[in-house]
Parts: C-alpha cells; structure tokens; sequence
C-alpha cells in the first residue's frame, strides 16, 4: 500500500473542502443572481415601502429559532453515541447541512455528521440522522394532509392516507423479511433502544420547527400585502411544503420545487406570481443559504482522526 505523505494529505483534504465551501458558495449564487422569475427592482421597490428594522428582526428571529430547533434536536439525538454541547451540535448542524446542499436528497448530510464522531458509530449517526430528518417528515406529512383537506382536495388526500395505510400493512406483514440483514422488526427493536424521553423531545422539537418556519412563510406573505385568511394561507403553505418533500430532489433545487408548487397552489388564491416567488425565494435564503454560509466555515477549520481521501 502506497503511503501518502502527511503534508501532501493536509494539502488534499484542504483542496477537498474548499471544492466543496465553492460549489456551495456557487449554487447560491446562481439560485439568486440567474434566475429570470426573480425581478429584484420589484423587490426592492417593496422593500422600500414596508421597510422595518422590527419587521426585518422577526423575520430573522424566525431563521434562527428555526435553525436552534434543529440543533437541538440533533444534541438531543447525538446523546445516544455520546453528550455534545449546543456548540459543538451547532458546529455539526452546519457543517453537514453545507455538504448535503448539492447531493441527492440531502446524502452528504449524514456523511457530514458522521465524520465528527468514531467510525464504530457511523452507521449509528447515520440512523439518528434519519430519525431526526423522520420527525420533520412525520409533521410536514401531517399538516400537509390537514392543509389538502381544508382546501377541498379531497381525493388527493384520501388517496395519500389509502397509500400510506396500505404501505403500514405491508410493512408489517413483511416485518421479519430481510434485506442485506435488515428488516422493519430490527428497525423497529433499534427504535425502542433509544430512550422514550428521547424520542418525545425530538418530536416536540420537530412539531415546533414546523410551526416556526411554517408561520415565517406566513409572515412574509404578510410583508408582501397578500391578504388572505390566516386558515387558508396556513393550509397552502402546508400543502406546498408536503408536495414539495415528497418528490425527490437536491437541495440547492428545493426553491425552485418549492417555487413551482407555490406559484400554481398561491396562483389559484389570487396571489400575484412574482410575490410568489419573492417570498419563495427569501425563504431558501434564510433558512438554506444563509446557514451554509456560515457552515462553510466550519468546513474549511474541520478536523478529523478519520481518512477521508
């Protein structure tokens, strides 16, 4: 085996994350500066208007709790490997959400997470990731089917709680079937390892998320002068959220799915499309682009015992 000399390792590792820092910086960049939906003289005639050092604070505040929410929920999951400070569960956070914003479905996120910890435990991490991003799901799938209901589309929610019962079923009745040594039963006994307290903690603090950055949707909306009825602005919001997660995507497209769907659900309200895509559009950056930027940092200064190239 050829042995890579430490230096020129330090050397490749830098590379490495500074490849990824750049192509983080650059799919921000692009979101924002090339896309043609977004008319930035618009905006800021708007701005202009509504201009308010409270209003522009709340909407910030939203962005943080959001992101607070999520670090503790990851230090409240990480217990399990091992305690971590909010410090260091925030250093985490940030630094897997950098690296999951341009793979497939946020993959590069749990690698991200699993590099901080012993290599013993990464299939560990990896599984507390997925009950940590699980939550989010559970919650966005049921304000989201609530949301359909309360706009009239009834098959389609109908039609998602059939596929998802059905799906339960199969799944316990296949629950001793193995896959590569996996099944639901071991799935299920890994689950009901973790303490109970655990699992209320995460999923209180996956229900709060939700209603936080779900009613900064609704503030901005607010900011935009669209006026609608806070139930049915609300039941739109959830129901674009739930679409939008289950159709597989990377995250640096997420505005534009999200966008998508917020066009032609706002649309039918009467909401003007460029309104739409504003408040879209400053709500990737403040809860997606703003905190990768300031988790490329914790890329470029990462360390690690574990070898990576």
């Amino acid at each position: 085996m050829i042995s890579i000399p430490h230096k020129s390792k330090q050397l490749s590792v830098f590379i490495i994350k500074l490849l990824i820092v750049i192509t983080a910086f650059y799919f921000i960049y692009n979101q924002l500066a090339n896309n043609d939906q977004l008319d930035w003289k618009k905006f800021l005639v708007l701005y202009k208007k509504n201009q308010s050092v409270a209003g522009i604070s709340f909407i910030l505040f939203f962005s943080f709790l959001n992101r607070f929410l999520e670090i503790l929920k990851w230090q409240n999951l990480a217990q399990v490997v091992k305690s971590i400070s909010v410090k260091e569960a925030t250093k985490q956070v940030l630094a897997a959400l950098t690296l999951g914003v341009f793979t497939p479905v946020g993959v590069g996120e749990y690698a991200g997470k699993a590099l901080y910890f012993e290599k013993k435990e990464t299939k560990k991490i990896i599984f507390l990731n997925l009950l940590c991003n699980g939550i989010q799901i559970v919650a966005t799938g049921f304000f989201g089917i609530i949301g359909m209901l309360i706009l009239g589309y009834w098959l389609w929610s109908l039609g998602i709680i059939l596929i998802t019962i059905v799906f339960v079923l199969i799944s316990f009745l296949t629950k001793k079937i193995k896959i590569k040594e996996y099944s639901v039963e071991s799935l299920l006994a890994r689950i009901n390892e973790i303490p109970r307290k655990i699992h209320t903690k995460n999923l209180i603090l996956g229900l709060c998320r939700y209603i936080v950055f779900s009613h900064q949707y609704y503030f901005l909306f607010l900011a935009f002068d669209v006026n609608l009825p806070y139930t049915t602005l609300m039941a739109t919001i959830t129901t674009v959220y739930f679409l939008a997660s289950i159709i597989p995507s990377f995250q640096f497209l997420d505005f534009a799915l999200k966008g998508s769907l917020a066009v032609y659900f706002f649309g039918i309200l009467g909401v003007n499309e460029w309104i739409i895509i504003f408040v879209t559009a400053l709500m990737w950056f403040l809860n997606v682009a703003l905190p990768v930027i300031i988790g490329s940092y914790y890329v470029l200064v990462f360390k690690t015992s574990k070898s990576i190239i």
